[in-house]
């Protein structure tokens, strides 16, 4: 049974997908949206989460979007968790999550942090 939730490994993602995409102008929730599979209704509580945590700062305006609210070396997976734990759930979750990101980097990282726990 994993230890963190799908909302958790959600944020998780997106804040990885913020600090790897950003390249000094921000990234559009649409675009995190669309990499992440997932429809923006499902993906805009837990970017809001983050933003009132402090991890992520949202820009609003045509070029809007997120970026890091602090400096990488900052953040912690504790501080994403925990923001993610405060996200409003949304009704019927969508399959996605299965993305590349995902796939390769997060859930492996987290599944060796299970293992060890």
């Amino acid at each position: 049974m994993p230890l963190v939730s799908r909302k958790g490994v959600l944020a998780i993602a997106a804040v990885l997908d913020v600090a790897v995409h950003a390249g000094g102008r921000p990234v559009s929730a649409k675009a995190l949206a669309a990499r992440h599979q997932l429809p923006p209704r499902h993906l805009e509580p837990v970017l809001q989460a983050l933003v009132h945590a402090g991890i992520l700062k949202g820009i609003r305006g045509p070029r809007g979007g997120y970026e890091l609210a602090r400096a990488q070396n900052t953040i912690s997976a504790e501080d994403i968790l925990r923001a993610a734990s405060t996200a409003e759930e949304v009704a019927s979750p969508p399959s996605g999550g299965g993305t590349s990101l995902v796939c390769t980097v997060v859930r492996p990282a987290l599944k060796e942090t299970e293992r060890v726990f």
